[in-house]
């Protein structure tokens, strides 16, 4: 029986040759997610900003709207509030600001029924306090840096000065573009959100140890490669397990999309973002970097490179 080849596997693809364009394109989004971060921001849930969460579910006879929703739950005097629909049909989700005291988040509940239980049931309500805001915010921050940090010095020690920059390089740049799905989408960024980034940022670290591992086996084989060459060859030999990884992880993402439900759909949607842009990581940022930062291998100066075929050490 013939096996399912996803990519062959004596590939000679020059992967390289897009460096050109693919290095200065994810300097360019990098920067402009960062510029996005300090001027627009994220649209922070309750567990961060705190406040009343009301997802509401029209009953039979009524539909959902999301105008009048609005208006009415305006006109409590409470501040500014968020309506949204959600992907089932008559589904709305309502969120009240933070009020002061917990006779503030009563007074908020108590008009939210008053004012929407003749035509709506009340599906999931939840309400976070200032304090309790506060210390996810910060317990997710610290959360964040110090899971980061480690993955950072795990790199550091497990390959060599430019092999681990490369891969420090790679990593920073697919959180910085997942932060920036997050505030293109204006997906709700929660304690969810962060277990997204944690995953992406493990899923990140996998495609790039792989592709390096391999790339530290063909430099004690090649001694005198082209480091262009020698970075094809890697990407090459690994690229169908890449495929084969990243096909499955999004067909399994793809589902949850689209069967997992309004829970789980911000999370599934951001991860499967951070699929794409690890695995795109690997292959057109943190491998050419490689180049940038000046690998060189044992068997041969830079300028004495030439390309031609792989010849094995002696």
């Amino acid at each position: 029986m013939r096996l399912l080849r996803l990519w062959p596997d004596e590939s000679h693809f020059d992967f390289m040759r897009f460096r050109h364009v693919t290095f200065p394109l994810s300097a360019v989004m990098s920067v402009a997610t960062v510029v996005l971060f300090l001027t627009v921001g994220l649209n922070f849930g309750i567990d961060f900003k705190g406040g009343t969460l009301v997802e509401l579910q029209a009953k039979p006879g009524h539909t959902a709207d999301v105008a009048e929703i609005r208006h009415t739950a305006n006109g409590f005097g409470f501040g500014e509030t968020e309506v949204q629909e959600l992907g089932g049909e008559g589904q709305v989700l309502v969120r009240f600001p933070l009020q002061a005291g917990e006779q503030g988040q009563t007074a908020v509940m108590q008009k939210a029924h008053a004012a929407f239980d003749a035509a709506y049931d009340f599906r999931r309500t939840e309400t976070v306090g200032p304090r309790v805001s506060g210390e996810l915010v910060q317990s997710g921050t610290i959360g964040v840096v110090l899971s980061v940090l480690a993955v950072l010095l795990y790199l550091w020690f497990r390959f060599e000065r430019e092999l681990a920059l490369g891969a420090i390089v790679g990593t920073l740049h697919d959180i910085v573009l997942t932060v920036g799905v997050f505030i293109i989408t204006r997906i709700e960024f929660n304690m969810t959100s962060i277990a997204a980034i944690l995953t992406i940022v493990g899923y990140s670290l996998n495609e790039t140890v792989v592709v390096f591992d391999r790339t530290r086996e063909l430099m004690r084989r090649y001694k005198t490669i082209p480091v262009v060459e020698l970075l094809n060859l890697s990407i090459n030999s690994t690229m169908s397990r890449t495929v084969m990884t990243s096909l499955s992880t999004t067909l399994s993402l793809v589902a949850l999309v689209l069967f997992g439900g309004e829970a789980i759909k911000g999370f599934a949607v951001v991860m499967l973002c951070g699929v794409v842009i690890c695995t795109y990581s690997a292959i057109f940022v943190s491998t050419p970097a490689l180049i940038y930062i000046g690998l060189r291998l044992s068997g041969t100066k830079a300028s004495q490179r030439e390309a031609g075929l792989p010849q094995a050490a002696e």
